[in-house]
């Protein structure tokens, strides 16, 4: 059984017990979160999609922590002008660790 879920504008592909680093979400390391923006569900060889969420359907994931990502960095360089920037960034991000997926009846 798998799902894709929703999660800060982005699509991820889930089934129980899969480790999922998303954007920085506003829950306490050790609770749950329910995600309820559950675009499609595939259960043996049946598969509901919704338009565009499923109503009813739910994933259940549980907080591991909070974490930063590798540090990506932009760089600007103008030849011949003696000009450059360069910036880095981390993104934050929410470590979880899906429980269970429920179909809504």
């Amino acid at each position: 059984m798998y799902a894709i879920i929703e999660v800060g504008a982005k699509q991820y592909n889930v089934a129980k017990d899969d480790l999922l680093l998303v954007d920085k979400q506003s829950v306490k390391e050790g609770k749950d979160i329910v995600l309820d923006k559950v675009l499609l569900v595939s259960k043996d060889k049946k598969v509901e999609i919704g338009q565009p969420y499923l109503k009813g359907a739910k994933v259940t994931a549980e907080v591991l922590g909070q974490v930063s990502a590798k540090k990506t960095t932009a760089f600007k360089y103008r030849r011949r002008k003696n000009s450059h920037w360069e910036k880095g960034h981390r993104a934050k991000l929410t470590r979880l660790k899906i429980k269970s997926i429920e179909i809504g009846g």
